[in-house]
Order: structure tokens, then C-alpha cells, then sequence
């Protein structure tokens, strides 16, 4: 399986081989063919060669592959620059034809050890064709760099760009009446340096980051990273998980849910998303129906549809009767409820400003589980000893007061100094 932190191109990412050791690239009637283990063609060059008995194959040293059509030949008949995977590198172009509209785009790995495409991908924005955008599963924009500035060769959301100049760096724009485009290059005084090559691209877990390589370091240098936050990468937990920045690991279940794939969760691969873990009564036609969980301090969901309610619980009703509702929320005396998978929640600190609380959908069964059970009793527990405490407190201040008000004379057991010392208790569900 190809290393992704070395690759930067795979030609057959949809039609993988079992056996490498077995597989065959050859040159067939003009054309770089690949072969699999059972000699069967899986990959084409698929261009018409004007000269196939003298067509071949140069690795270039800036990382293209080239077909050209003689050994002197100058003539290009197919080059990878044009067929890029998920690497940016110096020369290739990100482009978008306006003729035809199609986009030549960056498309991150399935996973690290999976080079079939995955759901995130770089382009061209073909409404705005002088900025580039991070699009979600070829529907969904998620993120953009704001358009291009050509006086100081960066782009509006992507400041620090304007400071790469001073270590070589070259972006340029082309825009025409046929096509918009962006490369980038290096300057001849950075390369006579420690620079050695550079790659920019989209990783599985959707964020581009740009990185080169220095002799003195021998290790590739990250100057480039975007969205700088994880959880800002659209779908990053897929559905039905929930997303927060400050832990070790960025996605969890939501109560209620356990990974869709165990196996990927384990190798910190969430985009599979959660799936219930028990059945919504609605679907059983069970007559005990189904219940709401209260989240709180979390972001709404993607794609809200809002409705008319007067008031919250009209607003669950209106929820509870659509088989296909998975959560709601009443906010500013607003009702907003959410069909099927949900995306891109957030756990946020409970200092936040932004922190919304959201209702989910879960089966009657899952409020009557061991686990859950096990929860109301420590939030049970938890409120008992806040009242506990709030009646040690009060008592306390009664007798300070009472001692300023009825002169007593000091004993060996006067009530001099009384501590209380709370142990913070935390609730892992596992699924």
C-alpha cells in the first residue's frame, strides 16, 4: 500500500491491486497501461499516441510523469501534472475550465493507507473563479481563501501568505476568457539554498497543509495549514459525532450512538460517523415513543430547517410527530429541527457564548438502560451533595452570625474553621 507522507501521485486510486509485487506498467500501443496480477488492464494513459512504436515514459524531476512521444521528443502526449491526486506540487496547475466547467482538483486520500478518494477536495470556485475553496463530498462548501489579491499575491483569508515571498515563494493568477488557474513556484536565490522540494495537499483529515524540505533539518517544515482548526473541517466526525478542539481525540458518539466502524475509530479516523444503538420507536411502531436528550453548550447542527411553534413544546411535537426528525432546539423564540444525519456539532467550553443546547432523538429504551440509569444516579448524586453543602453553608453563617450577636466565651470545641473538598466527577459513556 503507498505512504502517504511520500506520495504525491497514484494513477489507479479507484482500481487498486492485490498483489504489487505482481502488477505491470508497460508501454502499449502509445500508452502507459497498468497491469494487475492477472494481467488484466486497469489503468490507461488513454490518449491517442501519433507515433506508438517510439512513445515512452519520463519521471521528471520536478515529479511529472510525462508521456512523450519519442525519446528526443519534446512533445507531450499525457503528463500527471494534469491528473493531480491530492498533492499540490511547484509547477501544477489548480484550474478550472470555464468552457466546459470542469474543475482540475485535489481530492485527500480515503484514509492514511487508502489512496481511493476520499470525501474532502480543493478547487476552484466556479462561481468566483479568482478564489479557491475546501468542498465536502463535491456538494458542500466549507471553507474559502477569500478572493486574490494580485498586488500582494495572496489571498484575502490567508494573510500569511504575504510572508512566504520572503522565503522564495511565487504564486501566480491566470484568468481568461478559457480558464482560471493558480500554481506557484520558488525563486532561484531560496533554491540554492537548504531548500531541497516542496508539496502542498490535502490530507485525510481535510486540512492543506503546505510543507518543504531543508537539508539542515532533514525533515519536511509545515508553513502552511488550512482550516487551522480541526473540527472546522466539514463531516470530520460524520454523523451523529460530535467534535471538540481542546481533547486528545477530536470525535465522540453522541450518547446514544457507538462508531460505525470500530476499526476506523481506533486508527483516529471519524468521517464513518455513529450509528444508533437502539432503533427509534417510530419505526417499530412501539407505543411507548421515543424521548429527547438535552445537550447543552454544543453548536447546531448543519442545515436547520426552521417552523413555525408557539413555544418549546410545540416545537418537540412538532419533532416527535415526523418519523425522520433527529433533534430540535428552541432559540430566541425560534423552532428549528433537523431530518437525518447530523453534522458538524461541536462540544464547547462551558464559557462559551456560542453554546446552544439541542435536543437528539433516541429511543424510549435507551433512557431505561443500565447506563443511563447509572447517569441519573450520579446527577442524583451530584445535587444531593450541592444540598448537603448549601445546608453545612448556611449553617455556618447562622452560627457566625448568632456569635456576633450572643457573647460566648471560646472552648476547645468552637467551630474554627470548616472545609469542604469537592472531587470533580466525570461521566465517560462508552459505547
Amino acid at each position: 500500500m503507498a505512504n502517504q507522507p511520500n506520495t504525491v501521485w497514484v494513477a489507479n486510486r479507484e482500481k487498486p491491486v492485490r498483489d504489487i509485487n505482481s502488477s505491470v506498467l508497460k508501454i502499449v500501443d502509445g500508452n502507459l497501461v497498468l497491469f494487475n496480477e492477472s494481467q488484466i488492464p486497469i489503468w490507461s494513459t488513454n490518449v491517442r499516441s501519433t507515433n506508438s512504436i517510439s512513445a515512452v515514459a519520463v519521471l521528471l524531476d520536478d515529479g511529472n510523469l510525462v508521456l512523450r512521444q519519442g525519446p528526443n521528443s519534446s512533445t507531450i502526449l499525457w503528463q500527471s501534472f494534469d491528473h493531480p491526486a491530492d498533492t499540490w506540487l511547484p509547477g501544477m496547475k489548480l484550474s478550472f475550465n470555464k468552457r466546459t466547467n470542469q474543475s482540475q482538483r485535489f481530492t485527500a486520500w480515503k484514509n492514511q493507507d487508502d489512496p481511493a478518494p476520499g470525501f474532502i477536495s480543493l478547487e476552484i470556485d466556479p462561481s468566483e473563479t479568482n478564489q479557491v475553496i475546501f468542498v465536502w463530498n463535491r456538494s458542500q462548501q466549507y471553507w474559502s481563501t477569500g478572493p486574490w489579491d494580485g498586488q500582494t499575491k495572496s489571498f484575502n483569508m490567508v494573510p500569511e501568505m504575504r510572508m512566504l515571498y520572503l522565503a522564495g515563494f511565487i504564486f501566480n493568477h491566470v484568468s481568461n476568457e478559457n480558464e482560471s488557474y493558480f500554481t506557484y513556484s520558488f525563486s532561484t536565490n531560496f533554491v540554492n539554498k537548504d531548500f531541497v522540494i516542496s508539496r502542498s495537499s490535502i490530507n485525510a483529515s481535510g486540512q492543506f497543509v503546505g510543507t518543504y524540505w531543508l537539508t539542515t533539518k532533514k525533515d519536511w517544515t509545515l508553513y502552511f495549514s488550512q482550516p487551522k482548526q480541526q473540527c472546522d473541517v466539514y463531516g470530520y466526525c460524520g454523523a451523529f459525532g460530535s467534535c471538540n478542539d481542546k481533547s486528545r481525540q477530536f470525535c465522540n458518539c453522541l450518547t446514544g450512538f457507538q462508531p460505525a466502524s470500530r476499526e476506523e475509530w481506533n486508527q483516529q479516523l471519524y468521517s464513518g460517523g455513529c450509528t444508533r444503538q437502539a432503533k427509534l420507536q417510530c419505526e417499530n411502531a412501539d407505543s411507548r415513543g421515543d424521548q429527547f436528550l438535552e445537550i447543552r453548550m454544543t453548536t447546531f447542527p448543519t442545515n436547520p430547517q426552521n417552523v413555525a411553534a408557539d413555544g418549546i413544546k410545540e416545537c418537540r411535537s412538532t419533532c416527535l410527530n415526523n418519523c425522520s426528525c433527529t433533534a430540535y432546539a428552541y432559540n430566541d423564540n425560534e423552532c428549528s429541527i433537523w431530518i437525518g444525519d447530523l453534522l458538524n456539532l461541536k462540544q464547547l467550553g462551558e464559557d462559551d457564548d456560542e453554546g446552544k443546547t439541542l435536543h437528539i432523538r433516541l429511543a424510549y429504551s435507551e433512557f431505561s438502560s443500565p447506563t443511563n440509569k447509572k447517569k441519573l444516579i450520579i446527577v442524583a448524586v451530584a445535587v444531593s451533595s450541592g444540598l448537603v453543602l448549601l445546608g453545612l453553608t448556611m449553617f455556618i453563617i447562622k452560627r457566625r452570625w448568632r456569635t456576633t450577636i450572643i457573647p460566648t466565651n471560646p472552648t476547645e470545641n468552637s467551630l474554627m474553621a470548616f472545609g469542604v473538598r469537592l472531587c470533580e466527577i466525570t461521566l465517560t459513556l462508552k459505547p
